[in-house]
């Protein structure tokens, strides 16, 4: 990974910034411009040489055709000054990147002046993706791309190690199923999907209620708590205020219900805040019920 002066002598930014600016979408337009006149892309849209001899470089023309109908809402020609939103931008990015490839030079056509072009996949798609990610890392943006070239969110670190390692064994199909949701969809870049992992997660937890035996709700959530702390103890106090907190927020905010009293989450940062404290809480349920966690 490369690095600069800064962030080796004062660590890199952490990525908290969910929007892809003039400047970061400079940088990204330019990157995509140099590939499509190296010829990376042509992995995917080759120019065929006049002569029939193979491919020499990106039929850019091509390129432009399918992209406007797989990624429907990029205007063509990219702009460097005119920024498109940041989804639209992210599709843009897993576009080339299931098309670069590191061209690779072969015979040189002299009347032509230009070489005949193999691609070689593998390092293409490395280096474009580390260049990618460079710059979003430079400019802490909660976004990368996978080694596969796919765009995901990135979590801040304490989360991402939790939700990475955790494991889901309730002893219930759905609950689990409803846990691993959650999981994935929070690192997804659009909003709407981490809008649906804190409904999945909010629903998790309150199938977790009836987990244990019990005539009613009340008692198996409480009978589900004293497993985690003592009873009568000051934790066990606090457990029960911070899940009685949670239920509340979940049936005042528009997380498991739509109705027009409830309100809307609109900001990125509030979702991820009410994913990550709910997320500790169930994760400390499960290790202390023998649930996994």
């Amino acid at each position: 990974m490369s690095t600069y002066y800064t962030d080796r002598e004062y660590g890199t930014r952490p990525p908290s910034i969910d929007t892809i600016d003039e400047r970061l979408w400079a940088g990204l337009y330019s990157l995509i411009q140099t590939r499509i006149g190296d010829g990376s892309f042509g992995l995917r849209f080759p120019e065929q040489c006049p002569d029939g001899n193979g491919p020499c470089g990106c039929d850019e023309q091509s390129f432009r055709r399918v992209l406007a109908a797989e990624v429907p809402w990029i205007e063509w020609p990219l702009s460097a000054t005119e920024v498109p939103e940041t989804p639209v931008i992210l599709d843009l990015l897993e576009f080339c990147a299931k098309a670069v490839g590191e061209p690779v030079q072969g015979a040189y056509h002299s009347y032509f002046r230009h070489y005949h072009l193999s691609w070689d996949r593998e390092s293409g798609l490395e280096r474009f993706v580390a260049d990618v990610n460079m710059l979003f890392r430079r400019n802490a943006l909660a976004f990368e791309l996978t080694p596969a070239g796919e765009a995901r969110r990135v979590l801040p670190a304490p989360l991402a190690d939790a939700i990475g390692w955790a494991l889901f064994q309730t002893g219930d199909a759905e609950t689990d199923r409803l846990l691993e949701a959650a999981r994935r969809r929070i690192l997804l870049p659009k909003p709407e999907d981490r809008q649906d992992a804190l409904e999945k997660l909010w629903d998790a937890f309150e199938r977790m209620k009836t987990l244990e035996p019990g005539p009613n709700k009340r008692i198996q959530a409480d009978a589900l708590l004293d497993r985690v702390a003592a009873p009568g103890s000051a934790f066990r106090e606090a457990l029960g205020r911070e899940a009685a907190e949670l239920t509340s927020i979940g049936n005042s905010f528009r997380i498991r219900h739509s109705e027009v009293t409830q309100e809307a989450l609109t900001s990125p940062d509030h979702i991820e805040y009410l994913f990550t404290r709910m997320f500790a809480f169930v994760r400390l349920v499960l290790r202390g019920t023998g649930r996994g966690g």
